[in-house]
């Protein structure tokens, strides 16, 4: 059997030696030792780093992994299928979630663009009187990825849906809380610094 140093083992499987050492703490790969206490893998250890790197690229946390590969070394390749094929369908339903998510903020996007460029220019200092973030603005999304709150100071019922809109400059709008939250996070959802951005809409 072929034996290789750690640093001829990276240089064949492409795998930092750092990490080798890693895989070896979390279980996922094994070395023998010189009495000099370096490590001595075997050609067998390519060809485990090989099933490593393809389980990660699905996605497969460090403890699937570490699952899986004791599959492989005590399994067929049907029972691999069997182990492999749950943990694929969970991921692909998580990627389509997350998909669904990012297609959701992409339209909110394109939505805010839209209407800053409908916006005139003004001259002046851009400032939150701006209103270049309005309500409803990708709140056709349905993903919570924008979300629009709108704020009424002082007595009286709280306006409905659009409310805050001015028709032909007639009205001034309301304020209005826009947070956005691209990751489907809550609505509300405060920055780092505890506050959330507050602009008007006009």
């Amino acid at each position: 059997m072929t034996s290789m140093r750690i640093s001829q083992l990276a240089e064949r499987s492409g795998v930092p030696a750092t990490t080798l050492r890693f895989y070896e703490s979390e279980g996922l790969l094994s070395a023998d030792r010189t009495p000099a206490g370096y490590r001595m893998y075997g050609e067998d250890a390519v060809e485990r780093l090989a099933f490593i790197g393809a389980a990660k690229h699905l996605g497969l946390a460090l403890e699937e992994i570490g699952e899986l590969v004791g599959v492989w070394e005590a399994g067929t390749c049907r029972d691999v299928k069997a182990d492999l094929r749950p943990r694929i369908s969970a991921r692909l339903a998580e990627a389509e979630v997350r998909a669904a998510e990012l297609a959701a903020f992409t339209a909110s996007l394109r939505g805010a663009l839209a209407h800053l460029d409908a916006l005139p220019d003004r001259a002046g200092r851009c400032d939150p009187e701006c209103g270049f973030l309005a309500p409803g603005v990708g709140a056709e999304s349905g993903a919570g990825s924008v979300s629009a709150r709108a704020a009424v100071s002082g007595p009286g019922p709280a306006p409905g849906p659009g409310s805050g809109a001015v028709s032909g400059g007639a009205r001034r709008a309301q304020p209005v809380d826009v947070v956005l939250s691209p990751g489907g996070g809550p609505p509300g959802r405060r920055r780092s610094d505890g506050v959330p951005p507050r602009w008007r809409a006009r």
